[in-house]
């Protein structure tokens, strides 16, 4: 049997790291980036649009067409990256992507061209968290997936954290232009280094890990490839094929009717509500509701991204650590850290309206930004529980409500400012603000609690 080969050689071997570290720091960085472009392109268009006088609705038209192409590339990223393979298919996304946005016109009042490449950047980026659980999926062991995926996700937080922190002077120093610029050049050179470091799994490797639970997808369809009369079933042995089995198909109705795949759905629909929200209204919320400026902020309005950051991977060291000593179950350990974030979060949104100092509020903002990250150690890392095989398919269904989450959440937050008599400036709008995603967290993990397991479900 000839060797198969893919990627640079092992560089687990050359620099004694075992290849699945590099493969989870390649997609932390991954993940990084992308969330640097997405603050990024906002930071710079929103100061090319204030130069050029461009008005409020041509903003939130610009600013939202990424979200449309977003949602649109989620279940067809997962069926692509299950095809194809989630290392191949990440680095077309990423290249697109980059090119994309370096050819992203600079003037604001250019709109068609706006709408265009923001569409394609984000059909393109909707490919990838499919592809990462794929790649995930592949080469990590069971007791190392809650930290895997935390770290890997975390990185969305470190990139908002250091895009808001560094990209507004590049745009005062040389223009939005090297905003884009800058995005194209870290998206390409993460892609070589993908090219260059990532690889799929040895063929030696595969029965070892179909037994462990990851990497089942990839050992059977190689194995039916390399050989049409038999294929390696779960525990990784080589069976003859039987003429009723249906190779390599996805069981689409059993992924979408299955109740564990939609306590996944509402938990990340919630988390991506309030993530967006305050996302994409903490602004306004310090300068209209508080009347404080974020220029005289400084670094404070970076607290809350990197409270996520550390607070993802708290979540998901402690949840491997639960797993592993046995102090709980996989399926009571998601639950547990799951229905802890979204229960602290939802106080903390309450709270959050009452409040009248910056301090405070940051404080509060950075507790239910915290807790959401910590929650993540439940329904998110879930789908390599239940799916490992189909990962990639689950992660795009329940992504694409994520997705859906954000538009609806940042569109009926504005109606619910403009709905009121004073506001922005009335902090008795903020109340209904805030106790939306406040309420959906707390229904979000009674769902999970009761329909959520850790066991594998789809063989």
């Amino acid at each position: 049997m000839a060797k198969h080969v893919s990627g640079s050689p092992n560089v687990a071997k050359k620099l004694r790291i075992p290849q699945r570290y590099v493969t989870v720091l390649l997609t932390f960085v991954c993940t990084c980036v992308c969330y640097i472009e997405r603050v990024g392109f906002s930071v710079a268009y929103t100061a090319a649009a204030n130069d050029a006088g461009v008005g409020e609705a041509v903003k939130g038209k610009i600013l939202s067409t990424f979200f449309y192409g977003y949602v649109l590339s989620q279940v067809p990223g997962g069926w692509a990256a299950q095809r194809f393979g989630g290392r191949r298919v990440l680095l077309m996304s990423f290249v697109l992507w980059s090119f994309t946005s370096a050819l992203t016109p600079t003037e604001a009042d250019a709109v068609t061209g706006m709408v265009v490449a923001r569409l394609l950047v984000g059909v393109a980026q909707g490919f990838i968290f499919p592809s990462i659980h794929t790649v995930l999926a592949q080469w990590v062991p069971p007791h190392e997936r809650s930290r895997s995926v935390s770290l890997t996700t975390s990185g969305m937080y470190f990139g908002a954290a250091a895009g808001m922190l560094f990209l507004p002077g590049l745009v005062a120093i040389q223009g939005p232009k090297a905003v884009f610029r800058a995005e194209a050049l870290m998206g390409v050179s993460w892609a070589l280094l993908w090219l260059k470091y990532s690889r799929d799994p040895p063929l030696s490797e595969l029965p070892k890990a179909s037994a462990a639970g990851f990497g089942a997808s990839t050992a059977y369809e190689r194995t039916k490839l390399l050989n049409p009369v038999q294929y390696a079933d779960e525990s990784g042995e080589i069976v003859e094929r039987k003429k009723k089995v249906v190779v390599g198909g996805i069981p689409w109705k059993r992924i979408l009717f299955s109740m564990p795949v939609w306590a996944i759905v509402v938990n990340n629909f919630t988390f991506h509500y309030a993530l967006y929200v305050l996302m994409n209204w903490l602004p306004t919320y310090f300068e209209k509701g508080l009347n404080v400026s974020l220029h005289n902020m400084g670094f404070s309005k970076m607290v809350p991204y990197l409270v996520m950051f550390i607070f993802s991977n708290v979540g998901g060291v402690v949840a491997d650590h639960v797993i592993t000593s046995r102090i709980f179950s996989v399926t009571n350990t998601r639950k547990l850290l799951n229905t802890i974030g979204c229960a602290t979060a939802a106080a903390a949104l309450m709270v959050m309206p009452t409040l009248r100092s910056p301090t405070s509020a940051v404080i509060c903002s950075s507790v239910a930004l915290g807790a959401c990250a910590l929650s993540r150690a439940g329904f998110a890392v879930n789908h390599l529980d239940i799916a490992p095989k189909y990962a990639g398919i689950v992660m795009g269904v329940s992504n694409t409500a994520g997705t859906v989450a954000g538009i609806v959440g940042v569109t009926i937050t504005g109606r619910i400012l403009e709905g009121s008599a004073l506001g922005a400036s009335d902090p008795s709008s903020w109340y209904m603000v805030f106790a939306t995603p406040a309420l959906l967290s707390v229904i979000s993990a009674v769902f999970f609690v009761v329909f959520a397991t850790g066991e594998r479900i789809f063989e």
